[in-house]
């Protein structure tokens, strides 16, 4: 059945479909009806919405698959684009950047992310542009909120300029020194219409700064949540280091990224303004990198696969200590390399059940309840309940007895955002010819 007849009607029933809603709740057997891009009715147990006619309501049997929300990426870099290293993706022309771009939304959506948090853009204009041509239905993508570069110090994470080159335009990173000059590269950014700022308190151990620098000064740091603020955008970090992460919490920067190396000290904090934050690790980037990409030019047990074997120790220790103080923590794990590709972000959730110690409810809700808090939207996204809106995904098996189902795409049978498929269910027969 073409995708157009099931965007056609108003109104779809899920009917024999295993409801898992996200809110930790076990699933349960009921009947979803979507009206327009809101779940108007949910309903436990046998077909109550109609009967056989379902008031002409197209009708979706899941035949016992499991309903769940879309999933959430929390760190999403969009315009990162499967290249092997930072210098293919910062040295792309303009043009075909943009076009990129918008293949790895298509890929995200693809893996079933309906929605995702911008973490940092590789050029200024390109996530407000993707976000705006997805919300004007001209490309397929997940709901997103926009990003600019990284702002950085001299000399710091996306500084990449050699010395004798000290050009702009090769860094991947907007480069600043002072307050002054912060001021101006946050106005310019919300100038271009992005929804966050995002600074770079910590180095990073692949770019020659280690990851347990803290480089920005309290000034700087100051001055662009002072910015921000005033123009209502949301703060986000690169924060490795204890410094970094103790810098988010005193200036009340909302979302932490990584945060390895974050000492007591710092996770006391933390846990006092636990409601305030969220924490998305990006456990991928130093799982794959120290392991798996080899073929890319990083040997496991070379020097740098060790600095990154150290952090992952450092981060799985952390992270479970934030588990257990209840700090929110997200899925999205800096995907968008040769060796992090964007469409496995779904691996997230398997390695948050086997390294981090989160129940497979938990690690699910990590990427999708917590998505839908940390993209401002927790009141309508991240759950299935009346009223929200109507992101889903239809999957062939049990996420909860078995998440790796997740990243099989052939197992999503259905992808639904914003009330319309993206991917249509096959027609009944089909799928009871494939069963059987």
């Amino acid at each position: 059945m073409a995708e157009t007849d099931w965007n056609g009607n108003s109104e779809t029933v899920f009917t024999n479909v295993r409801v898992l809603d996200a809110t930790g709740e076990n699933p349960y057997t009921g009947e979803v009806v979507v009206k327009g891009n809101r779940i108007s009715r949910i309903s436990r147990g046998g077909a109550r919405f109609g009967g056989s006619s379902y008031g002409g309501a197209k009708v979706i049997d899941g035949m016992g698959a499991t309903l769940m929300p879309g999933m959430i990426d929390a760190h999403l870099h969009l315009s990162w684009n499967n290249a092997p290293g930072i210098d293919p993706i910062q040295m792309m022309e303009l043009e075909e950047h943009m076009l990129v771009t918008m293949e790895m939304a298509k890929l995200v959506l693809d893996a079933g992310f309906t929605a995702g948090r911008g973490a940092a853009a590789a050029k200024p204009r390109l996530d407000v542009v993707a976000k705006r041509f997805i919300n004007e239905g001209r490309f397929p993508g997940p709901r997103y909120l926009s990003a600019g570069p990284e702002i950085t110090t001299v000399g710091g994470l996306g500084d990449a300029a050699p010395s004798h080159i000290p050009h702009e335009g090769l860094n991947l990173g907007l480069v600043v020194s002072g307050p002054e000059e912060v001021r101006r590269t946050v106005r310019t950014l919300i100038k271009y219409g992005v929804d966050s700022i995002k600074l770079n308190l910590s180095g990073e151990a692949i770019t020659g700064m280690g990851a347990e620098e803290t480089p920005m000064s309290e000034e700087e740091v100051a001055m662009a949540v002072q910015e921000a603020r005033c123009r209502n955008k949301t703060l986000s970090a690169h924060a490795r280091s204890s410094g970094s992460v103790k810098q988010c919490i005193r200036h009340g920067i909302t979302n932490i990224y990584h945060a390895s190396f974050a000492d007591e000290e710092s996770l006391d904090m933390l846990e006092a303004a636990k409601d305030k934050h969220f924490v998305a690790p990006g456990i991928a980037w130093l799982i794959n990198t120290a392991r798996y990409a080899e073929e890319w030019g990083i040997k496991p047990g070379s020097p740098i696969a060790m600095e990154y074997e150290r952090e992952l120790e450092m981060c799985i220790d952390t992270m479970k200590k934030m588990h257990r103080r209840g700090i929110r923590i997200c899925i999205g794990g800096d995907y968008g390399f040769a060796w992090t590709p964007q469409g496995t972000n779904a691996k997230d959730i398997e390695t948050f059940v086997d390294m981090l110690g989160f129940s497979p409810m938990e690690a699910i809700q990590a990427g999708t309840k917590y998505g839908g808090q940390i993209m401002q939207m927790g009141d309508e996204l991240g759950l299935i309940k009346e009223g929200y809106l109507a992101d889903l995904i239809l999957v062939d098996g049990d996420p909860i007895s078995d998440v790796r189902i997740l990243q099989d795409q052939k197992r999503i049978l259905a992808i639904m955002k914003d009330g319309k498929f993206h991917k249509a269910p096959q027609a009944q027969e089909q799928r009871r010819r494939l069963i059987a």
